[in-house]
């Protein structure tokens, strides 16, 4: 990659990012008097980039840096202004010398909750890519970062967002991050950032996309809803990678059975991964699975202690066969196979964990006696290139610079988000995704999903799917991926060069339907 041009910071920044003209300094004058804070301004620095691909230039403007959100304030009724609340961090890349009513733009965020968007952007869909290598074969620090010959810019704009308290984003002075850690207000700032993109560079008639991974498929198909309802934005595809649309699909809590017949073929996919469900290709098996998640198994656990003793005892026997535990394990776990306690228990005898993001992976426990992993040996293989690639390359390349740490995931947000809204019933997006498409038919929905994907399964997504509420003439919108991998499915290299392909023949579609 070639940075050609390092362009000028936007009125009232530095080329550095930090906020000079327009504000006012906090502190405290000579007679002691304390001034007002610092009002925030956007630190958005531009750089101009050449990428070759197949010996063909494709010539693009990266624009990083904090856009700030301001709210309509009112006391007692009246009008105080807009107020900032938040100082949101992103990076969009746009193609020079595009038509911009006919070039697509893709709103990308990972999830968490909590999360920042480093994984799509250095992993799969920005111009450059993190060199982490994958299972076996693992990058050693100090890393790497390449041109990424498959990225999404080829077919459309992207514009990466880090929601408040995740990568650089922060609540504005004196306002308090928890606010933006629960599911509408994520929504609402999120979505005010893409309108405001929208409306700045003047896309309103381009065709829009929304990409979330994880979480960020919830917040995905929460705001093919949200703008849609609050400003009137019909969306052209929403791309769902690494799916949760419905909570209680995976919520292995007291009474809900769901997720354990749920999550077996992906058992099944790990065990067949690690040697230990034989002579069977990975297609028969996890055939074989899914018509047993989808029978015999949910009726068995559905008897509870009625089951009579020669049925529970196949059952035993045939979810031993499918997943490589020992059937004394499965009699002692009452049939019932918690997702943490399969990754340490599976290969126990090795003395390995595998990993919940991605079964491919294994690791190393502390204390084999334990029933769950220390760690996720998947996630402790990926995080080390991801940040490192991320801080150099966005001072570096990108040239923002600011010193405030960027959070990777912020831990404090993911185990405080609130689901206030869904207080006494299921968390669920799925409804608000399928009247999306009932007010926009037009709208396409792209899902993927990996087979050792432990954290979404995919008969979880497909169990969600199948019960979307949208006429039958309407279900063809949606198309369904699979890959040989994990969460982050671009980590294997096979995978990641197929669902960029993929990504570019949906956008391509969608854009001209």
């Amino acid at each position: 990659m070639v940075n050609e041009e390092r362009g000028e910071a936007q009125a009232g920044t530095t080329e550095a990012g930090t906020a000079e003209a327009g504000t006012t300094e906090a502190g405290t004058t000579e007679a002691g008097t304390t001034t007002k804070p610092a009002t925030p301004v956007d630190d958005l620095v531009t750089t101009r980039h050449t990428l070759t691909i197949d010996g063909a230039e494709l010539r693009y403007t990266a624009t990083t840096g904090r856009i700030v959100l301001r709210e309509e304030v009112y006391t007692d009724g009246k009008f105080d202004g807009l107020k900032p609340k938040a100082e949101v961090f992103v990076t969009a890349y746009t193609l020079d010398d595009a038509e911009a009513a006919e070039r697509p733009v893709t709103f990308a965020f990972n999830g968490g909750p909590g999360s920042s968007s480093l994984w799509l952007h250095l992993g799969l869909l920005g111009p450059r890519r993190v060199v982490s290598g994958d299972v076996g074969e693992l990058a050693a620090p100090p890393y790497a970062i390449a041109d990424n010959a498959e990225t999404l810019l080829k077919y459309s704009d992207v514009v990466f967002i880090d929601p408040v308290s995740t990568g650089y984003s922060r609540a504005a002075e004196g306002e308090k991050p928890g606010d933006y850690h629960g599911f509408t207000r994520d929504l609402e700032s999120v979505g005010e950032v893409i309108r405001l993109w929208t409306s700045r560079n003047g896309r309103w008639m381009s065709p829009k996309f929304l990409a979330g991974e994880s979480y960020g498929t919830t917040r995905a198909a929460g705001l093919a809803w949200h703008l849609q309802k609050r400003y009137g934005m019909y969306l052209n595809g929403v791309m769902l990678i690494s799916v949760v649309l419905e909570f209680g699909t995976l919520d292995f809590t007291p009474g809900n059975d769901l997720p354990y017949t749920l999550f077996l073929p992906t058992y099944a996919a790990i065990a067949h991964y690690h040697g230990l469900v034989p002579d069977r290709t990975l297609a028969e098996l996890l055939a074989d699975a899914e018509r047993f998640a989808a029978g015999r198994y949910p009726n068995a656990l559905a008897q509870g202690n009625r089951i009579p003793a020669d049925y529970r005892a196949e059952v035993v026997t045939r979810l031993a066969e499918l997943t490589g535990l020992s059937e004394d394990y499965i009699d002692r776990v009452n049939l019932r196979i918690e997702h943490l306690r399969f990754f340490g228990e599976l290969l126990r005898s090795r003395r390995q964990t595998v990993g919940r993001l991605d079964g491919r992976f294994t690791g190393w426990n502390a204390d084999y006696g334990s029933e769950t992993p220390d760690r996720d040996p998947s996630m402790n293989a990926i995080t080390g290139p991801y940040s490192a690639a991320l801080n150099h390359y966005v001072r570096v390349e990108l040239g923002y610079e600011n010193d405030l740490p960027y959070e990777i995931i912020n831990a404090d947000a993911a185990g405080k988000w609130s689901f206030k809204e869904f207080e006494g019933q299921q968390i669920t997006v799925a409804e608000k995704l399928a009247e999306a498409i009932r007010m926009n038919p037009h709208l396409q929905v792209y899902v993927a999903s990996g087979h050792y994907d432990g954290a979404t399964p995919y008969f979880a997504t497909e169990h969600t799917l199948a019960r979307l509420p949208i006429p039958a003439e309407l279900t063809p919108n949606i198309q369904t991926k699979y890959y040989p991998s994990g969460h982050m499915m671009y980590v294997h290299e096979q995978s990641r060069i197929q669902q960029a392909a993929d990504l570019g023949a949906f956008i391509t579609t969608a854009t001209n339907q």
